[in-house]
């Protein structure tokens, strides 16, 4: 008997594919393009703030610099750290990871601090308003929390006061600064920091060396260029045309 069903099944299968087509041997045919690219997009939006008041003269004494962290008490929410301006070794050092021999001059001018410290020398370095080629900044935790780390969350407000010496008369100037930022924006922050601030000035003004409210600007340092070794204290100065040594706040002692 022909077994008739099986051949009328060979005879409707499919050809195989031609080996020397291409296309048909992969199993598609032409790619067709999209008419728009689908893109998965990444940001980071780092924002930095911060506030500094006017400057505040001070007579120049022997306990004038000893008495700047007494101007953040009861005020402070950690311990009061105090930075010195930086010597001339470090002149290049900011906190900008893209700058990798900078960065470096910075992480080993600063591993000794605090994280609160070294967070708060970030933000108000990073929008210039303190400068350690001059002045000396003492910090704290002024209002928020910190993480597992021990680092203050984005809307936690750092800071303190930042003195420099008046190069024109030798007297002491000092400011408050306040500072905030990371991955992160709070509505409320602003106004907080401000109220901080004026708590810190109404401190430094009742301070007994206090003269007055000053507008006098900050020293600008000479870029590149290393100034005078002070013979009090040996500091070495970063900036050539300081008659005062960013430290000590002696006289420069010109040859």
């Amino acid at each position: 008997m022909p077994l008739d069903f099986l051949k009328r099944r060979n005879a409707d299968a499919a050809p195989l594919p031609d080996a020397a087509d291409p296309a048909s041997a992969n199993g598609r045919g032409q790619v067709t393009l999209p008419e728009e690219v689908v893109a998965q997009e990444y940001q980071l939006k780092l924002y930095y703030a911060g506030k500094t008041s006017e400057g505040v003269r001070m007579t120049a004494g022997p306990n004038a610099m000893n008495e700047l962290p007494s101007m953040l008490h009861g005020l402070a929410k950690s311990e009061i750290e105090v930075v010195d301006p930086l010597p001339i070794e470090f002149s290049q050092a900011t906190p900008v990871m893209a700058r990798p021999s900078e960065a470096m001059q910075w992480l080993n001018a600063h591993h000794i601090h605090s994280p609160v410290t070294r967070h708060a020398l970030v933000v108000l370095e990073s929008i210039d308003a303190i400068d350690l080629a001059f002045d000396t900044f003492v910090c704290t935790m002024l209002d928020g929390d910190v993480d597992t780390s021990g680092y203050p969350e984005y809307s936690a407000i750092i800071g303190g006061v930042a003195s420099h010496w008046d190069e024109a008369t030798g007297d002491m100037i000092v400011r408050a600064v306040v500072g905030w930022g990371g991955k992160g924006v709070r509505g409320d922050t602003d106004r907080i920091a401000a109220k901080i601030l004026g708590g810190i000035l109404t401190n430094i003004l009742a301070n007994q060396h206090a003269l007055g409210l000053t507008a006098i600007e900050r020293p600008v340092p000479a870029a590149g260029r290393g100034g005078l070794v002070c013979a009090h204290c040996g500091f070495a100065s970063a900036h050539e045309r300081a008659f005062y040594c960013p430290k000590c706040g002696m006289r420069l002692l010109r040859g």
